[in-house]
């Protein structure tokens, strides 16, 4: 079966984006100046290197999440801290679109027919997929039990009210590893007890309308 790692940023007050855009509380706000520490760069790169696929939406594509990478990656090249950044151009990605959609981008598969449908045909594979966001693709993929992992980077910064990902009922999280850095991000790796086979059933159609309540909010170039 599938796995699926969700990694992102997080404020120390738990939220993936701030209501006031105005508040900077990233410590790093996904370009060519990073300000992390070499050991959380190393920590960072590392998803990378055990992943087989990128998972990603729709509006990521579109409005430019792989033209950024791309652009630093060909900025960063000789600078080993930015191997991540080939590695999402060597990668395959998949998208999940509720409608069709042509693709232009290397290494990439559209998965049409619906956010239901296009989980269970990864879940049903033997891939590692690693997925950052948006806010309300990943909130979805939470919702209906198709995340195996979280790595939250937790920034030493209180967002003071935004959005999370997680649902109002909560979930249950196993801790696997947790590890603080100089820079002052502390970096959590939860295993998700919701975790499950995909919807069926009467409960299927709730499931799909609340991910694309979710997935309407999904945007963002970055993986934030």
């Amino acid at each position: 079966m599938g796995r699926l790692i969700v990694q992102m940023q997080m404020s120390v007050d738990g939220y993936v984006e701030a209501s006031d855009p105005t508040v900077s509380w990233q410590l790093w706000d996904w370009g060519a100046d990073w300000p992390w520490d070499r050991p959380l760069r190393d920590r960072f790169n590392a998803t990378f290197e055990r992943a087989d696929a990128i998972l990603l939406s729709r509006p990521m594509v579109e409005e430019g999440y792989l033209a950024h990478w791309a652009g630093i990656a060909d900025a960063m090249d000789a600078q080993s801290d930015f191997r991540f950044a080939h590695r999402i151009t060597e990668l395959d990605k998949v998208v999940l679109s509720s409608r069709p959609i042509v693709s232009h981008w290397e290494r990439t598969t559209v998965v049409p027919g619906g956010f239901l449908a296009g989980v269970e045909s990864l879940k049903a594979d033997d891939r590692t997929y690693v997925t950052f966001g948006g806010v309300g693709f990943v909130s979805a993929l939470i919702d209906v039990g198709a995340v195996d992992e979280l790595e939250l980077f937790i920034n030493p910064a209180a967002a003071g009210g935004g959005r999370s990902i997680f649902p109002p009922r909560g979930i249950a999280l196993e801790l696997l590893e947790s590890a603080g850095f100089a820079s002052g991000i502390v970096v959590n790796r939860y295993r998700s007890a919701a975790a499950r086979a995909p919807h069926s059933g009467r409960g299927r159609a709730a499931a799909a309308d609340r991910a694309s309540a979710n997935i309407r909010n999904s945007v963002g170039v970055r993986p934030e």
